[in-house]
């Protein structure tokens, strides 16, 4: 039997580790449902797509051994974390605070650019992911390492992964946004609001303590 195509392979075992990060339910798939009700698919879209952009950094970062940036990034991973943490307590603050009546009219057309920003600043607040792809690339032997170069398999990889990712928020915004938006009441939405600000707020109480050395 031919042996199969190290690029597929590194490209579709990126694929699932992309979908593999994305789909557990955290702070940022908590913010993409709640703007894919209030603000749309766009802004839920682009929520999701800040993160898988992260994601497929700390892949590049990994696959083409990168090592003086992920470092850097593992030396400032407790500010990071702060700067994150930081940030989610805002978000869940002021998702808390959100009124459903005044969702459409602070809505505003750069809002998405706005929304993709904030999750990636927030993704790339967690540099310890980049461990966990260097892991995934030493495993699938795909790396760019020791002057030999694997451009095309460690691509792949990368590609994998931000189209894994892409590809859940996608989903998970259409979906929220086709099936769920404008069929909720007002009062719902409130407490789904209040629910998701005090979670991410949450999520940002462990990111601060981390930064803290509390944990």
């Amino acid at each position: 039997m031919p042996a199969a195509d190290p690029a597929l392979s590194a490209f579709l075992t990126g694929l699932a580790f992309g979908l593999a990060l994305a789909v557990p339910v955290g702070p940022i798939g908590l913010l993409c449902i709640r703007r894919s009700l209030e603000d749309g698919f766009a802004v839920g879209f682009a929520t999701g797509l800040g993160a898988a952009v992260a994601d497929a950094g700390y892949g590049a970062v990994a696959a083409f051994g990168l090592t003086a940036v992920s470092a850097f990034l593992l030396s400032w991973q407790d500010t990071l974390a702060l700067v994150g943490g930081g940030l989610l307590l805002w978000l869940g603050l002021a998702s808390w605070r959100a009124r459903p009546a005044t969702a459409a009219a602070v809505s505003r057309a750069r809002r998405p650019l706005v929304a993709f920003g904030q999750t990636a600043v927030l993704t790339a607040g967690n540099p310890q992911t980049v461990l966990t792809f260097a892991a995934l690339v030493g495993g699938l032997g795909v790396g760019i390492a020791g002057g030999e170069a694997d451009w095309g398999p460690a691509a792949a990889l990368v590609a994998g992964v931000f189209l894994g990712s892409a590809g859940w928020w996608l989903v998970l915004a259409g979906g929220v946004a086709g099936l769920l938006r404008g069929r909720l009441g007002e009062g719902r939405i409130l407490w789904l609001n209040r629910a998701a600000g005090a979670v991410i707020a949450g999520f940002g109480l462990v990111a601060v303590g981390r930064g803290l050395g509390m944990f």
